[in-house]
């Protein structure tokens, strides 16, 4: 009888190491731009980062806004097997200058829709690659609200602004940093949206990326650390209260 109060705390603890992680879980799986930064006035390619959250239902439509009052006038989707990509223009309410010519409209939306067959599957993730630009010098940071429907009708809105000193939001819309240009890198402006322009973009961007992955990765060993300090706690006292009744009896 002495040992129930010990499986009592153990198990408290373990449900409680099991809350932690299914406090963190969510957190790691937003849709997400990757990489998350880019330099201002170039041209850049991205992922749209899909993860699967329904456990019993497929991703079958993804639905990303691009910013009208910071327009992009070179937008381009990279061929996904499986998906067919739609795009969307809209009239500009004030042109934008690209290269010396007038832009009086540009993208809006893009849809990429699974074919018949194609989703993506509970536990799975997919990444829908786009390039883009001229980015824009007039701010820091470009917002793409996106929503992502599933096979069974439900749909996430990832539409939610993240504000500075604030908690994140449950569905926080994707956002590209646009960070300042150093001077004579040749990154900053691009004369042309060819290819390897593109290429040189994203490489520059890498790094911010490569930041925001070790974020993740050190918030992941931080639950991970929480969890085990909490069951390491709960064996040490159940050890303890089993000490303590062998030395009573």
């Amino acid at each position: 009888m002495r040992s129930l109060p010990a499986r009592r705390l153990a198990a408290v603890a373990l449900t409680a190491a099991a809350s932690v992680v299914a406090l963190a879980g969510p957190a790691f799986a937003h849709v997400t731009v990757n990489p998350g930064a880019a330099a201002q006035g170039g041209y850049t390619a991205v992922d749209f980062r899909v993860p699967n959250e329904s456990d019993t239902a497929g991703t079958v439509k993804l639905e990303v806004n691009l910013p009208l009052d910071h327009p992009l006038a070179s937008v381009r989707t990279l061929p996904l097997p499986g998906w067919t990509a739609t795009v969307e223009k809209a009239k500009l309410d004030k042109p934008i200058k690209v290269h010396g010519n007038d832009v009086t409209e540009a993208v809006a939306k893009i849809t990429w829709t699974a074919d018949a067959g194609t989703k993506i599957a509970p536990g799975q993730f997919q990444e829908f690659r786009v390039s883009l630009g001229p980015l824009p010098t007039d701010t820091d940071n470009l917002v793409f609200k996106t929503l992502q429907t599933y096979d069974n009708g439900d749909v996430s809105r990832w539409i939610d602004e993240s504000k500075e000193g604030q908690p994140e939001p449950a569905k926080p819309a994707p956002v590209l940093k646009l960070t300042k240009a150093a001077e004579g890198d040749g990154h900053g402006v691009t004369a042309s949206p060819a290819a390897g322009a593109h290429e040189d973009s994203s490489d520059h961007a890498a790094s911010a990326g490569d930041a925001k992955s070790s974020d993740s990765t050190a918030r992941t060993l931080g639950v991970v650390g929480i969890v085990v300090g909490v069951i390491g706690t709960a064996v040490g006292v159940l050890g303890l209260r089993r000490k303590n009744g062998g030395s009573a009896s």
